[in-house]
């Protein structure tokens, strides 16, 4: 195709483009209501993961999901992921993952979106202000758990696929959904379907999305990277049962002062992980990324007040950010056999076990990282010539993910951003894990994009979650455009075999 006929061509898929924008926005605010009550639907589900005791509620969610995809038309799997074993040895039926499919057009692309409706525990006494599973609204807020993580993003993606249905719109390109429901536990079976299904559904796909996360600041946003983790078990065990301190103390070398001992060589007090081959396995900050970060949205003295503190570790934007997304860190998150509740006892533990994580980025190995931990914390140990005994072990070893920004796919994200909130987005990173999308970069090979939808105080995992009645319709408008970026990318690669003035006479 010459240089004149794809501007021509180009040309009027704008005037279908600003004519279709108009129908699917009309179309979209006319229906906020109808989003809100099927959201409020969703949220009375309890849908919690972890809580054994409603995994009916679980399967009665992912049902929900089913019925959904089946009343607009798409072809629809309810996909059986096996079972889970419980700490008692009990086997428990795992939810189903929903997959369906709308449209195979050979000549178009495939988008894929992913999403999950389980969700965190909540309970009115844990401090809501309103029942987490009774959506409610307050001065434009939809509060309930599960209302922006991830029930909302799941809901906006259908929605946005029922507007082009309704209005007798095709679809510019083909869709597919995987809904899950164990994602806030580990996505436990999902993998493993992933590679079971590696050479069939998902052959054809040529881009997922995931919209499992949130903006940074009051500025829209797309994510091209997250943190991975390794987490860590370091137990010491001692005598063959807990001591009394006055009668013991002084006498025995205690596996309590073992363990804070060894834990406090992992991380200096300015931050710096002192493991060794750690920091060396790091990619280096580029200057572009530095140029980035400068020109990102964020206030250090708002996320100070936020969280409470009267000091961070880093004074300036930049250094903060690096060290929130692409720096390793280390969290001690607790230690199990000390004594915890309220009183006083004095004893002596005669086991105690340390839980502590290092969060991955680029260019990290999860078990290269087991190998150095395991080898420092033994080595610390060996010099205390204690009697205790000292086991470490790795319980989670999640890799980081990083996109290419410069991917076609971030391209069109970045223009349907724009063209809804009237504002380039800021690219960011998030510093906590979400496995899939590099579970689904290792597995299919396809280029992967993160859009958050909600606000950055929305309180995901939080007491009082909630997501803006506004934010819920822009959002499915959002996806919309979406699939337009994405036609408009896929005219100008010309990549189907069909020419794109060919797609315009047989469509319009």
């Amino acid at each position: 195709m010459n240089i004149g006929a794809l501007h021509s061509i180009l040309l009027v898929l704008s005037t279908v483009h600003a004519f279709q924008y108009n129908q699917l926005a009309q179309y979209i605010d006319e229906h906020q209501e109808d989003y809100v009550e099927a959201l409020r639907d969703w949220v009375a589900v309890e849908s919690d993961s972890s809580n054994v005791l409603r995994r009916s509620e679980l399967h009665r969610m992912m049902e929900m999901v089913a019925q959904k995809l089946q009343q607009m038309g798409g072809s629809v799997e309810s996909v059986d992921i096996g079972e889970q074993e419980l700490p008692d040895k009990q086997r428990l039926a795992l939810p189903k993952v929903v997959t369906a499919q709308f449209g195979t057009d050979p000549t178009k692309h495939t988008l894929c979106v992913y999403g999950h409706v389980d969700v965190q525990p909540a309970k009115l006494e844990d401090g809501w202000a309103t029942d987490p599973f009774n959506l409610t609204e307050i001065n434009g807020n939809l509060y309930g758990r599960g209302a922006s993580d991830n029930k909302a993003p799941v809901l906006a993606w259908m929605h946005a696929v029922e507007a082009y249905q309704k209005l007798s719109l095709e679809l510019p390109v083909n869709v597919k959904f995987v809904i899950e429901g164990m994602e806030e536990t580990g996505s436990n079976g999902l993998e493993a379907m992933i590679l079971a299904q590696k050479d069939s559904f998902f052959s054809d796909v040529d881009y997922i999305v995931v919209s499992d996360c949130g903006w940074l600041s009051r500025r829209p946003a797309i994510t091209y990277g997250t943190r991975g983790n390794c987490y860590f078990l370091a137990e010491v065990r001692g005598p063959k049962q807990d001591l009394h301190s006055g009668v013991y103390g002084g006498t025995v070398i205690e596996p309590m002062i073992d363990l804070i001992g060894i834990l406090d060589t992992l991380i200096s007090p300015s931050g710096k992980i002192l493991v060794p081959g750690i920091r060396e396995a790091v990619a280096p900050l580029s200057d572009d990324e530095w140029r980035m970060y400068q020109d990102i949205e964020f206030d250090v003295d708002d996320y100070k007040n936020k969280i409470g503190v009267s000091k961070l570790m880093y004074n300036n934007k930049v250094d903060l950010l690096a060290h929130k997304w692409r720096y390793p860190t280390v969290s001690i998150h607790g230690i199990e056999g000390a004594f915890s509740d309220p009183g006083t006892k004095t004893v002596i533990p005669s086991k105690v076990c340390a839980k502590f994580s290092i969060r991955q980025v680029p260019n990290m190995d999860p078990a290269v990282v087991e190998k150095k931990v395991s080898e420092h914390l033994h080595s610390v140990f060996a010099k205390r010539h204690s009697p205790n005994t000292l086991t470490v072990s790795m319980v989670i070893g999640a890799k980081p993910w990083l996109a290419d920004i410069q991917h076609p796919l971030y391209e069109a994200g970045k223009a349907a951003v724009k063209r809804v909130f009237s504002v380039d987005p800021d690219l960011i990173r998030e510093g906590g894990t979400i496995p899939i999308s590099r579970t689904f970069q290792d597995v299919t090979g396809k280029s992967i994009i993160m859009m958050p939808i909600g606000g950055f105080d929305d309180g995901l995992h939080s007491q009082n979650e909630k997501i803006s009645r506004f934010d819920l319709s822009d959002f499915c408008f959002l996806s919309v455009v979406l699939f337009l970026q994405m036609l408009t990318q896929q005219l100008k690669k010309n990549t189907r075999g069909r020419s794109a003035l060919d797609y315009f006479s047989e469509s319009y």
